[in-house]
C-alpha cells in the first residue's frame, strides 16, 4: 500500500465507465468522450480528498466471464485509464468485470496504472455469470510474461454478487489464507452486494488471518467510515458518493468532501 498511496488508510474512488465498444449497451460514443467522463469523475474524487481511483467497466453488462473479453475491451480500458492517470495525482487501478484478471493487468500495464482488482483470485464461486474460477495461476503467469510484476493485485476474499464458495466447507480464515498463498498483494473484505458494507467481524476475520494489507470493497459511508476504515488499510468507495446514492450516478464532490471530513474526524488523514 505504501508503494501506491501517500496516506494510510487510503480512500479509493471507483470510476464507473459508460458502456465500452463491444458491450451490448454501447452506442458509438467516441473514446475521447468516455475518457473525458472518466477524468471528470476521477477528479471529483481526488480533488476532494480521495487518495486514488479504480477504473471499472461497470456498464458493460451483462458481464463476460474471464477469458471471453475481446481486444477492444483491453484497448479501451488502457486508453481511458491512461487519460485518468495523467489527470490525477493519486494512485490509479483497473478492474475489468467480471473477474478478468489478465485483461485488467494488460490494461493497467499499458496505461501505467499501479494495481488491479480481482474478485475471485483463489477457489471458485457461483455468480450471475455462472461458475467463476480463481484466476491466480493464469494471471500471475501472464503478469510475469509481459513484465508487469509492478502491477499489484487487490483480491477479494468473499466476493460480492454470488455464493462465497461452491460448497460451504471453506471458512473465511481458509479462504483468506488461500488468497495470500496464491500471491495476492492486498486483500479485500466486502459486503454481499454493491453498496453493502462488510461487517466488523468480516474485516477482523480477514485481518487476523493474513499478513497482507486489507481494504474494504463496498458499503463505506460518512456514517461508518471512521469505524470501518480505521480497522483496515483503506477502502474502495463509490455508491455513497454518487449524486443519487447509486453506482450508476455521477460523483458528487460535496459527498466526497463529506466522507473525507468524516474520515478526518475519525482520525483518518485526508489527502
Amino acid at each position: 500500500m505504501a508503494e501506491l498511496f501517500t496516506k494510510s488508510p487510503a480512500l479509493i474512488g471507483a470510476v464507473h465507465l459508460p458502456p465500452l465498444p463491444g458491450s451490448p449497451h454501447y452506442r458509438g460514443t467516441p473514446l475521447d468522450e468516455i475518457s473525458r467522463f472518466a477524468v471528470e469523475e476521477a477528479r471529483a474524487y481526488c480533488e476532494n480528498g480521495c487518495h486514488g481511483v479504480i477504473v471499472e467497466n461497470h456498464w458493460d453488462i451483462p458481464f463476460l466471464k474471464p477469458g471471453e473479453h475481446g481486444y477492444e475491451t483491453a484497448a479501451a480500458m488502457a486508453v481511458i485509464t491512461a487519460r485518468v492517470r495523467e489527470a490525477v495525482t493519486g494512485a490509479v487501478g483497473v478492474s475489468v468485470l467480471s473477474n478478468a484478471a489478465a485483461c485488467s493487468i494488460a490494461s493497467a500495464w499499458a496505461a501505467g496504472a499501479g494495481f488491479v482488482r480481482v474478485n475471485q483470485w483463489a477457489n471458485a464461486y457461483v455468480a450471475n455469470e455462472g461458475i467463476i474460477e480463481g484466476q491466480a495461476a493464469q494471471a500471475t503467469r501472464f503478469r510475469h510474461r509481459i513484465g508487469a510484476e509492478p502491477v499489484r493485485v487487490f483480491a477479494d476474499v468473499h466476493v460480492k454478487h454470488g455464493a462465497h464458495a461452491i460448497v460451504a466447507d471453506r471458512s473465511l480464515a481458509a479462504q483468506t489464507e488461500d488468497a495470500e498463498f496464491f500471491d495476492a498483494d492486498v486483500l479485500i473484505a466486502t459486503g454481499t452486494r454493491t453498496g453493502h458494507p462488510a461487517s466488523i467481524e468480516e474485516i477482523e476475520g480477514v485481518k487476523t488471518n493474513t499478513r497482507l494489507p486489507v481494504v474494504l470493497g463496498s458499503g463505506v459511508t460518512p456514517d461508518n467510515v471512521a469505524e470501518l476504515v480505521s480497522a483496515c488499510d483503506g477502502a474502495i468507495v463509490a455508491s455513497s458518493l454518487k449524486e443519487n446514492g447509486r453506482w450508476w450516478g455521477r460523483v458528487s464532490p460535496e459527498r466526497v468532501r463529506e466522507l473525507t471530513r468524516a474520515a478526518e474526524r475519525g482520525g483518518i488523514a485526508p489527502s
